[in-house]
């Protein structure tokens, strides 16, 4: 083993550690946004259109990358694309703090998502190389219950800090967040060098990959793109985006290093993986979205108080998570990912029944909110180690990558269906209410339809979780068990 090889495997905890400050600080600015929505909008004076773009803008950008990313990092190196991705997400996440305008902002949350791409893409590429092939999956696994934890607690502080600062405070908060892991991340990530000089960037692939994405989000959102006496646009990006994703798989086909190793969904247990990956992210990411607009525009209550409704979420999640650890030797992937989407489901079920028309005991949806992080918990680990020991071990970086960009897709997709589905039937006017918490002056006639809508998007959702438990069902019975490195990935068992 060289030295700087031998650096790494002396420290991979010390990077885990540094990354997982670098993962808080994206997935804070990503979820912490949620609960401030309605004060931005007001502040801000933002349409319907701008508040929804506030939120999709980042996370398209982030989505569209994380692939462009993950081959860029091998080809010029990860650390350097990981630390150049932190510098941009920090000085994005000072010019949030200062955005004069809706529209500024929407531009300045876009070149966080840039930034954000860069760090979630090299951060599982990065521990990929540091840890042993026998506790990556653990480290993995711990480092998704770090980013699924900083995702849930977002909107706590974002709440907390846009009561006491305003909105701008949650990137006032933000921002040491993002120069603490730039500065731990450069004293204990060294160089590696060397680089796969005869491979290519896939370009092609590239754009086709960001235009499949964009086509769908736009699809999904047509308030966010509605054009007078075009009704017709949202299918147009429908076909957009199913030729868009016939291309893509073509040209991935054929190209000799792709941007994704269609190889990968040979294997009927990756394949699985990844499908409960994106499910599971659709049916419970925004969620988060959907008690905050609950209890800022059905219930009143405040940013902070509406934060403080999700922390169920954050602690079932730990508590599962850690359980998981445990519970992953013991029993097959098929049987804890079912049982984490089955008690998704019952939580997103129970959580739709608490939503009543005049806001009342927001605090009710306590209980089946806990029951939807443990759900979280439960499914992430088995599911994430599944993967890792499933892929052979030179692709496990690559299958990680990937996971971790169908994840963010769900998450994309999630906040585009929830925010299609709560703002049908109401008009531009009160659409923009309802983005603003101000929904309630408009009568009792357009809160009981916004309250209405929330309920039909709760069982939105768990009708794709039930899908979900499904295609976990699915999985093959036995345990997971590592393929042998050297096996070649067409003939690995199904």
């Amino acid at each position: 083993m060289n030295s700087v090889a031998a650096e790494y495997h002396a420290r991979p905890w010390r990077v885990f550690a540094a990354t997982s400050v670098g993962v808080v600080a994206v997935f804070l600015g990503i979820s912490g946004l949620t609960v401030a929505l309605p004060t931005v909008t007001r502040e801000l004076n933002a349409s319907a259109a701008q508040s929804t773009w506030i939120l999709l803008g980042y996370m398209l950008i982030t989505t569209a990358l994380i692939l462009v990313f993950g081959r860029l990092a091998d080809l010029v190196g990860r650390r350097p694309l990981y630390l150049g991705g932190l510098a941009a997400f920090t000085a994005a996440t000072g010019l949030c703090a200062l955005a004069p305008s809706a529209g500024w902002l929407i531009v300045f949350r876009m070149l966080q998502g840039v930034g954000a791409a860069a760090v979630v893409t090299n951060n599982t590429a990065l521990l990929t190389d540091v840890f042993a092939p026998h506790d990556l999956g653990r480290a993995l696994g711990w480092n998704a219950t770090v980013a699924a934890v900083a995702q849930v607690a977002g909107p706590v502080v974002g709440g907390a800090a846009t009561s006491v600062l305003g909105w701008r405070g949650l990137f006032l908060v933000c921002l040491p967040i993002g120069l603490l892991a730039l500065v731990s991340s450069v004293l204990v990530i060294p160089a590696r060098h060397g680089r796969r000089g005869s491979e290519t960037f896939d370009l092609a692939g590239s754009v086709l990959s960001a235009a499949v994405l964009t086509a769908v989000v736009l699809a999904l959102t047509p308030a966010a793109t509605r054009v007078p006496g075009l009704p017709w646009l949202p299918w147009l990006f429908v076909v957009a985006a199913a030729v868009s994703a016939a291309a893509f798989v073509a040209v991935q086909a054929r190209r000799r290093h792709p941007l994704v190793d269609l190889r990968l969904f040979r294997n009927r247990g990756i394949a699985l993986v990844f499908v409960a990956v994106v499910i599971n992210a659709v049916a419970t990411y925004a969620v988060t979205l959907l008690v905050s607009l609950y209890g800022q525009v059905v219930s009143g209550i405040s940013a902070a108080a509406a934060g403080v409704l999700v922390v169920p979420v954050a602690v079932g999640t730990v508590v599962a998570a850690a359980a998981a650890g445990s519970l992953v030797p013991r029993y097959s992937p098929r049987a804890l990912t079912a049982t984490g989407m089955s008690l998704c489901a019952f939580g997103l079920l129970g959580l739709t029944v608490t939503l009543s028309d005049t806001g009342a005991a927001p605090a009710s949806t306590a209980p089946f909110l806990f029951l939807l992080g443990c759900g979280v918990g439960l499914f992430m680990t088995p599911s994430t180690s599944a993967l890792m020991l499933a892929a052979p071990a030179a692709r496990r970086g690559i299958a990680n990558g990937l996971r971790s960009a169908l994840q963010n897709v769900g998450y994309l997709l999630s906040t585009a269906l929830v925010l299609t589905v709560v703002t049908a039937g109401l008009g531009d006017g009160a659409r923009r209410a309802a983005y603003s918490g101000t929904l309630g002056a408009l009568g009792p006639a357009e809160s009981a339809r916004f309250a209405g809508n929330l309920r039909v998007a709760g069982l939105v959702l768990t009708a794709v979780v039930a899908v979900g438990v499904v295609v976990c069902l699915a999985f093959p019975r036995g345990p997971a068990v590592p393929d042998p490195a050297d096996r070649p990935l067409e003939t690995l068992s199904s």
